[in-house]
């Protein structure tokens, strides 16, 4: 639209598109090309092309926005501890221990976010709490770990929920016990 400006993620998905739009023309090739050629006998695959890949060379040499490629090579790939979540390990599991008490809404192990449901105290009925634990790194740490506690209190009048103030000596509280609930973990598990 004249006079309007577009946004980042527009140009983006534009440019991308731009890119993109040649290297589906030629996937569309008739086969003719040289490089789509067969080298064993009866133009079947022979172990060359199976181990230079796709083109007659092999991927890992370089090709889309560098030596790794878009998707990385496959060196990156094997340099990876494999534990299956891309945060540090015993802080995931001393995290989902310390707030097993309150339900979880959400544990994302990748993204290593935690985020548990407004859980009510049966000592305090007239409020609530709810927890979100970040993990920020892959090693055991202690500034790996980032809790925020938000609390609710039920309002003299109509009984709705207002937010409240928390002590922020909660957090850190919470964070020491993860802490010390990991490096448990560890030294159980012998590393």
């Amino acid at each position: 639209m004249p006079g309007s400006s577009r946004s980042p993620i527009v140009i983006a998905c534009s440019i991308v598109l731009a890119l993109a739009a040649p290297l589906a023309m030629g996937a569309c090739a008739d086969g003719s090309s040289s490089l789509e050629k067969r080298t064993g006998p009866s133009g079947d695959r022979s172990t060359r092309d199976v181990r230079e890949g796709l083109g007659g060379r092999n991927r890992d040499e370089g090709s889309l926005f560098g030596p790794g490629g878009l998707f990385g090579s496959k060196q990156q790939k094997k340099d990876d501890t494999g534990t299956g979540v891309a945060v540090n390990a015993y802080l995931w599991r001393a995290s989902l221990d310390t707030i097993n008490f309150i339900p979880l809404v959400s544990a994302d192990p990748f993204g290593g976010v935690i985020i548990t449901d407004w859980y009510t105290p049966s000592e305090t009925p007239n409020e609530r709490m709810k927890v979100q634990v970040t993990i920020l790194d892959r090693d055991l740490r202690a500034d790996g770990v980032r809790v925020s506690v938000f609390k609710q209190q039920t309002s003299p009048r109509g009984g709705n929920w207002v937010d409240a103030q928390v002590d922020p000596r909660t957090n850190i509280d919470i964070e020491n016990a993860i802490l010390t609930r990991a490096r448990q973990l560890r030294i159980a598990g012998g590393s």
